[in-house]
């Protein structure tokens, strides 16, 4: 099966950067595309020229944002909007983060217009596994943010005479355990080897599994002793955050509070939806620092409580901050799934395959995962 396959590039925000680079147009062309439609501009904000991209494939052709969106397979990392979706052809496939579990009204949509939406971020092996993930740089990217902030609010950061620096991660997960290895290196070795020299005391951080979270005064005499706050929970149940914002003012006046789950806030949904830490504000690749006085927070929904803040870092793609090497990860791990949607149309790929690919994408095919996920 041969299919044209469309790469629009992504329009919420200028700092969005991420498109697929060339290496990875290569692997379309070989896989069988039969037309590669890149949308003009393609690359630029990574500083990918076009030549680059025609030299790539001879199967490359430029066009605007909804030729791009009308072919018959469309792959972009971040979901279109709703208006956007509305030029993929009944039928078509688009691939992308799609993250079917806090996105109900996404799915109907999905479903109602007759898209097979499959979702990169809903790839997994028979484990659950994610296929397609960058899930170091998000701990990384994030941790490396929050303790430059710290040092800016902290003022014996360097002093030799200080105490560990205290940080929680909340949540004992593959995000979490990268926040781990990241927060006792200042999410940068560099700041490390520089904080050595001087002398200076390290990093201690406490791990607390969602489990307890729950438990209040546990809770609250932790956050009384931490100067970093991360939250990296994968919660069961969406509509409750892990710390009330009541408990934010435990919390030391110069701690920092690190969103890396980046759950949405959705007023959509009965019961709305919540972020973990209650009052942060929800973050883009333009702007990820939140002091106490931005005005991000008097735009939150009224029912979002903010009385008590603290200087807060959000952003939906903490891989996003350095687009190039973000894609360079995606590219490879979307390849072979791109491999199996050239292969053969939708309604042939099973669950039941012998392909392990092929299976992995039956079951991130968004009717296929709503048919699972009633069960």
């Amino acid at each position: 099966m041969s299919l044209k396959v469309g790469l629009p590039r992504m329009h919420k925000e200028p700092g969005e950067r991420r498109d697929f680079l060339p290496h990875f147009i290569s692997s379309l062309d070989r896989d069988g595309a039969r037309e590669i439609v890149l949308e003009e501009g393609y690359g630029s904000g990574m500083g990918v020229s076009a030549q680059e991209y025609l030299n790539a494939s001879s199967k490359v052709r430029f066009a605007d944002y909804h030729t791009c969106l009308s072919q018959e397979l469309v792959a972009v990392v971040r979901c279109p909007s709703e208006e956007a979706l509305e030029r993929i052809p009944e039928g078509s496939i688009l691939l992308s983060m799609l993250h079917f579990p806090t996105r109900p009204n996404r799915v109907r949509y999905l479903l109602d217009r007759g898209v097979h939406g499959v979702s990169l971020d809903g790839l997994a092996d028979e484990t659950g596994r994610r296929l397609v993930e960058n899930l170091r740089s998000v701990g990384w990217n994030g941790v490396k943010v929050a303790f430059q902030e710290l040092a800016k609010v902290y003022r014996s950061f360097e002093e030799p005479g200080r105490r560990p620096l205290r940080v929680t991660v909340l949540g004992a997960g593959a995000v979490g355990g990268h926040a781990v290895s990241a927060s006792t290196r200042y999410g940068d070795p560099a700041v490390r080897a520089k904080m050595v020299t001087l002398g200076v005391p390290g990093v201690e951080v406490t791990v607390v599994d969602f489990d307890l979270t729950c438990i209040e005064n546990y809770m609250l005499d932790r956050l009384e002793r931490t100067d970093l706050l991360i939250d990296a929970t994968q919660r069961p149940d969406a509509t409750r955050p892990v710390i009330p914002n009541d408990w934010v003012a435990a919390l030391p006046q110069h701690a920092v509070i690190l969103d890396l789950s980046v759950d949405p806030y959705d007023f959509e949904t009965d019961p709305p939806q919540v972020k973990g830490v209650e009052g942060v504000p929800e973050g883009t690749l333009d702007q990820w620092v939140f002091p106490p006085d931005d005005p991000a927070y008097e735009r939150l929904d009224q029912r979002i409580r903010t009385a008590h803040r603290r200087l807060a870092l959000s952003c939906y793609s903490w891989p996003g901050i350095e687009p190039k090497v973000c894609m360079a990860v995606y590219g490879p791990q979307i390849t072979p799934i791109v491999r199996v949607l050239l292969s053969k149309p939708m309604e042939s790929i099973d669950v039941r395959s012998g392909s392990f690919f092929e299976r992995a994408v039956a079951r991130a095919e968004v009717s296929r995962w709503y048919e699972a996920s009633q069960l």
